[in-house]
């Protein structure tokens, strides 16, 4: 894109970050847009169309275009929490703390419940232009296994995960993404363990370098798109955050190809 196709994208992008238009808002027509941006219809639609690529505009119809997010289910009202009474320390250390908790949910007898707690980790799916993911190929000796991972790793005290997610990037890959959006949060074993996890998808990457942390670096490729499916199909996607990366990539092209087939 050049330059004044650049700025109209940044100011979309900010707006939509902004919260300018709520879930589920439509988008001013194609035609208000180009008189409120001063851009040529063509070029708009270069920005339009790259938004819905990252997930933050959906197509509805020809040309209209809608913020996503937007739900029918309501939430449930009346339900009580679990009472929580207490928690001491079983283990602890810099890498885990093991816990039991004193808690009791509605109408059922109260007794302890183990609760591990790990770090708070931020995992990044790039994309190019060529619609390749970088990934790595790596062993983990804990399933004793190869497979394909994406780049990511432990927030430091007081780091915002976003800086997190562009510091393990580099590191791990060589590779600097020129754009990094975060997409979910979640909790990998909600039942029993509290590590969060932020998953960031990233568009366009340059190399700046050799990788720096050795250890977790492995084997570095970019990935088509494509093979996903048959990667996870084979078993050779490892950990749950490149999983949702992947998938919410997966399904945000797949909901881009459903509206705009219609």
């Amino acid at each position: 894109m050049g330059p004044k196709t650049t700025k109209v994208y940044e100011t979309l992008r900010t707006r939509l970050a902004a919260g300018d238009y709520a879930a589920g808002d439509k988008l001013p027509s194609e035609r208000t847009l180009v008189e409120q941006l001063g851009i040529g219809r063509t070029a708009l639609r270069q920005v339009l169309a790259r938004l819905v690529s990252e997930g933050l505009l959906e197509v509805r119809g020809r040309s209209s275009y809608r913020v996503p997010g937007a739900v029918s289910v309501q939430r449930p009202e009346g339900l009580e929490p679990w009472r929580i009474h207490g928690e001491r320390d079983v283990y602890d250390n810099r890498w885990v703390r093991l816990q039991l908790w004193d808690v009791e949910p509605p109408g059922v007898k109260r007794f302890e419940h183990h609760v591990v707690r790990l770090h708070h980790v931020a995992i990044t799916a790039v994309i190019d232009d060529q619609d390749r993911v970088l990934m790595m190929w790596r062993y983990r000796f804990v399933p004793k296994q190869f497979g394909w991972e994406l780049p990511g790793g432990i927030v430091d005290e007081g780091e915002d995960p976003a800086d997190t997610a562009l510091r393990e990037t580099i590191e791990e890959t060589g590779w600097r993404p020129k754009s990094l959006e975060h997409v979910v949060s979640y909790q990998p074993m909600v039942g029993m363990v509290d590590s969060p996890h932020e998953i960031f998808v990233g568009h366009g990457a340059e190399k700046v370098g050799e990788p720096t942390d050795l250890e977790e670096a492995g084997h570095i490729e970019w990935v088509p798109l494509a093979d996903i499916p048959g990667l996870m199909a084979r078993g050779e996607l490892l950990g749950s955050g490149t999983l949702v990366a992947l998938l919410h990539i997966l399904a945000a092209r797949r909901t881009q190809g459903l509206t705009t087939s219609h």
